[in-house]
């Protein structure tokens, strides 16, 4: 991870094309231990590609795994101002059920009765 945010800083500070010893200057400049054999791989990697579009791709490719709460996020994300209370409300009534039915379970007895 070190390297390719070493990569994307000497890109935004205008190298458009970092080699190796680019990132080992900044690499080494802060005190971390640097491994040539990862940094070639990198650059060779990324060599002649675009990172923004491959930011991009990444970004579509992970929009579509699934990931918990992402459903409940999307209404909150999408603008809708009144759908958010409505939606507030009704986990609230969940939550009351859920409540009211766990209570049921012992059935009048207790446990050290």
């Amino acid at each position: 991870m070190r390297y390719l945010a070493a990569y994307l800083l000497l890109q935004i500070g205008g190298n458009a094309s970092p080699s190796v010893d680019d990132l080992e200057k900044v690499i080494t400049s802060v005190g971390i231990e640097f491994d040539s054999e990862r940094a070639e791989k990198l650059v060779s990697e990324l060599d002649g590609k675009d990172v923004n579009a491959l930011i991009a791709e990444g970004s579509a490719k992970l929009a579509s795994v699934p990931s918990g709460g992402a459903a409940a996020a999307a209404p909150a994300a999408g603008g809708a101002g009144g759908a958010a209370p409505a939606a507030a409300a009704a986990e609230e009534k969940e939550e009351k059920k859920e409540e009211k039915e766990e209570s049921d379970d012992d059935m009048g007895f207790g446990l050290f009765d």
